[in-house]
């Protein structure tokens, strides 16, 4: 770009983590960069997600790791390669924000929550020139080209940038922005949307009044799900109406799609995954000496109240046998019969499926025009996946941004430590 040439304007409409990273990427070239955002502030889903711990990418071996992003993870891969998760932790740790990793092997910062990271990298955006326009609400584009945002006065106020970038966040949480409003804009283009479906959410299960009024809230600890031959050990909790937690959200997607195509799931709950079924029956047949089945279940199996209550739920008359009690405590059938709603997932799936974009995330059909984040179409499970491959699609895009306007891709350096190294 010649020193005496205006700097190229370029729009990105959402300011969360894609967004506010490519904002970043762009605004080190040299660009002058507005980020457009409905909301009264930025960042406000990382904010949320941050309350319990700010889990920003995992630790586990690459080609572990990729494996979590299932049928995307070719289009996902050489996105992340090229912002991997050591890339992410040394980012973090370029704002102040040293990072740990879990005894899950998750990666947090530090301070554990969100807002100091925030703070320090609007901070470092606002020293890069970047520049926000909140209270603006994304309406397409009018016949020109221009893009339309309605602004906090109800005025329209039309631009016409030199790329774009559109990081707008799927349809979960749309109290904090994310409201899925884009898909309708992008289809009035011609651009295939697949459907947005809740990722990570919770499931609903015709619960017991007992059930519903005395174990409402109550977390289910070391316990392992099973569904479809696959196996996962954690945490889950009982709602009002269902399940939801983090071993759930793990197989969320299968159950989502059996339930998407046969009206329901069965899901297996073992109550006592350290313990072999042969230990449990050896421990079941000990004599009861008067206790009450609560009572010996407490203490020869090693059961919580709200573990006894889900036995009942699933046989009110628990079997006497040893053999047949343990196979139950070892595999609790939990009939699913619908999905939580979208506003009560932690994600989203479906979005512009990467057919529609380039290798640099570009819309085909509109030349100057990326995705980024949660609007493409992949899913990926709770546990730092979701905001490594956020952070990876909203790098790429700013990428894709300079190769297109033809400016050199030197934005990172020293910036994101290793982020810039061939892979």
């Amino acid at each position: 770009m010649p020193a005496s040439s205006s700097p190229p304007e370029v729009a990105i409409v959402g300011g969360g983590p894609a967004g506010l990273i490519a904002a970043e990427v762009l605004g080190r070239a040299g660009l002058k960069v507005i980020v457009y955002d409905q909301m009264p502030s930025v960042g406000r889903k990382l904010l949320v997600a941050g309350r319990g711990g700010l889990n920003l990418t995992h630790s586990e071996e690459f080609k572990h790791f990729v494996t979590r992003y299932a049928e995307a993870q070719p289009r996902l891969r050489p996105l992340i390669e090229a912002f991997r998760p050591e890339d992410l932790r040394a980012w973090s740790e370029g704002l102040g924000q040293e990072t740990f990793v879990g005894s899950s092997g998750r990666v947090f910062p530090k301070a554990f929550k969100a807002s100091p990271l925030l703070r320090a990298w609007l901070s470092r955006l606002e020293s890069l020139g970047v520049r926000f326009a909140l209270r603006h609400r994304w309406q397409g584009w009018d016949e020109d080209g221009r893009l339309i945002f309605t602004d906090a006065a109800g005025e329209s106020v039309r631009v016409k940038p030199a790329a774009t970038i559109l990081a707008l966040g799927g349809a979960s949480w749309p109290r904090l922005g994310s409201d899925g409003t884009w898909v309708e804009l992008l289809s009035r283009q011609g651009i295939a949307v697949s459907p947005l479906r809740p990722a990570n959410v919770g499931f609903i299960l015709p619960w017991s009044h007992v059930m519903r009024s005395r174990f409402e809230g109550e977390p289910l600890k070391r316990v392992a799900l099973t569904f479809e031959g696959r196996t996962v050990r954690g945490e889950a909790i009982v709602t009002a109406d269902g399940i939801e937690g983090g071993a759930v959200y793990a197989l969320s997607a299968r159950l989502r799609d059996a339930i998407e195509r046969t009206g329901g799931a069965t899901l297996h709950l073992d109550l006592r995954p350290d313990l072999s079924e042969e230990a449990l029956v050896k421990r079941l047949g000990a004599p009861r000496k008067g206790q009450s089945a609560s009572t010996f279940l407490r203490k020869a199996g090693g059961l919580s109240p709200v573990a006894i209550a889900l036995l009942r739920e699933a046989s009110p008359s628990l079997p006497p046998e040893p053999g047949a009690l343990a196979r139950l405590i070892k595999a609790v059938p939990l009939t699913l019969t619908g999905t939580k709603s979208l506003d009560r997932a932690i994600s989203t799936a479906g979005g512009v499926p990467f057919g529609e974009v380039d290798e640099h995330l570009m819309l085909r059909r509109m030349p100057g025009v990326f995705v980024a984040g949660e609007m493409l179409d992949w899913e990926a499970p709770t546990g730092g996946y979701l905001l490594q491959a956020t952070f990876a699609t909203g790098l790429a895009a700013a990428r894709g941004v300079l190769a297109r306007l033809q400016i050199p891709d030197a934005a990172l350096t020293g910036s994101l430590s290793s982020a810039t190294r061939q892979t």
